[in-house]
């Protein structure tokens, strides 16, 4: 249903464009306000930070466009062969548990006794 904070907040508006029609200063109620202290952004500020987030999205896409360095294939490469390796592990195990056991015991029995 509704919460109290949705109610409250509702009604705090009906009452101040009640007022500010009553007041004939209806312009009030369009200015920008804090809201729960949170300070407004002025223009200039906001296109700077606008301009850094601008700045920072082209050094990340020239940063991805750049060919990698011998260090970053090679960790690739490596990260590659780990993870192959370990699907392989996976694979192993997986066909272990699909062998019955009296199989896999017999099969440990010829290795322990050579």
């Amino acid at each position: 249903m509704f919460r109290s904070e949705d109610v409250q907040a509702s009604v705090g508006r009906q009452r101040l464009s009640r007022q500010s029609t009553a007041d004939g200063s209806g312009d009030e109620a369009l200015q920008p306000r804090r809201l729960n202290g949170s300070p407004v952004l002025e223009r200039p500020e906001l296109k700077r930070v606008l301009e850094q987030r601008r700045l920072e999205l082209q050094k990340e896409e020239e940063l991805a466009k750049q060919r990698p360095s011998d260090l970053e294939t090679e960790l690739r490469k490596r990260q590659q062969k780990m993870q192959e390796y370990e699907q392989e592990e996976i694979r192993q195990r997986e066909n272990q548990q699909k062998i019955p056991e009296f199989v896999r015991v017999k099969d440990n029995l010829r290795r322990t006794q050579t």
